[in-house]
């Protein structure tokens, strides 16, 4: 069995360098995620990591193609990505059909569509072998606003305020969806029902760990001296405690429990089939 994981994660969004919408805990989430990857038994050579302007959309599918070519069954494949989501509205001509939920490379440009749609990823993970087990892993906002804790961001010390990885489109792109909430939305790799913290798939060709429902922010902020992702730090510690010795759903109860215990609202939601559910991740 072949083990390959192809980690991103975008601090510095364009214009390289300071300014724009950055983050600063992304880096060190690919960095957890890569040497949680290794205490799970990948190879480090099997490892490739992709950050901040290297993070391109081309280079970021290309990656993808790195990371399901030559696959067989029974390999294991791990998609990981930490940055900012957003969202579009997806029109037709003068009438609006939906909204979609995106992920933001380096070089995110709306008016170009330069960006990850959910017909992207699966485009790219269409011609995966039966019995590939492929998990997706997604720390980032797939719905919200870009206001929602500017009070609190300005009520507390720096070192304890969190930051959203929403990035919010520009008017022309949001109109749409701010006078209409109720949009049918279609988010990455989800179906259109997933309110739920599981959600039961049949004849998936994957495993979705998103770190928050569609209604919610995904956070960083710091723990233990560096800022992280809130979800990907909780997922790396529950992994490594337990050895990866740990089914799917106990991982994804025991990281919701942790995240609720450290004071976080954001709800991690698990999207796979009834069989992978029971199953250990990454086997």
């Amino acid at each position: 069995m072949n083990r390959k994981a192809f980690l991103v994660g975008i601090n510095d969004y364009r214009p390289a360098g300071a300014g724009g919408p950055d983050l600063n805990g992304c880096v060190n989430d690919v960095k957890d995620m890569a040497n949680t990857m290794v205490i799970c038994g990948f190879e480090p050579r099997n490892i490739r990591l992709c950050t901040d302007r290297s993070a391109t959309r081309d280079n970021i599918l290309k990656g993808i193609t790195w990371l399901t070519t030559d696959t067989r069954t029974g390999d294991s494949l791990v998609f990981y990505y930490s940055g900012h989501g957003s969202q579009v509205a997806d029109t037709n001509g003068d009438e609006v059909d939906a909204s979609d939920e995106i992920l933001c490379p380096h070089d995110i440009d709306f008016a170009r569509r330069v960006y990850l749609t959910d017909d992207d990823l699966r485009k790219a993970f269409a011609n995966l072998p039966i019995d590939a087990n492929l998990e997706v892993i997604l720390d980032s906002c797939h719905s919200g606003t870009a206001t929602r804790d500017i009070a609190y961001m300005l009520s507390v010390p720096e070192r304890m305020r969190t930051r959203q990885k929403y990035l919010a489109p520009p008017i022309d792109f949001s109109f749409h969806i701010d006078y209409e909430p109720g949009l049918h939305r279609r988010r990455i790799l989800r179906p259109a029902n997933g309110h739920r913290e599981t959600i039961v798939a049949p004849g998936l060709n994957h495993t979705l760990w998103a770190a928050c429902r569609d209604n919610q922010t995904s956070q960083e902020t710091e723990i233990e001296g560096k800022v992280r992702g809130v979800f990907t730090y909780h997922f790396c510690q529950v992994l490594r405690r337990s050895n990866a010795q740990i089914t799917r759903r106990q991982l994804d109860r025991l990281v919701t429990a942790a995240l609720k215990r450290a004071g976080f609202e954001q709800v991690p939601q698990l999207e796979t089939s009834k069989e992978e559910l029971r199953e250990k991740p990454f086997v």
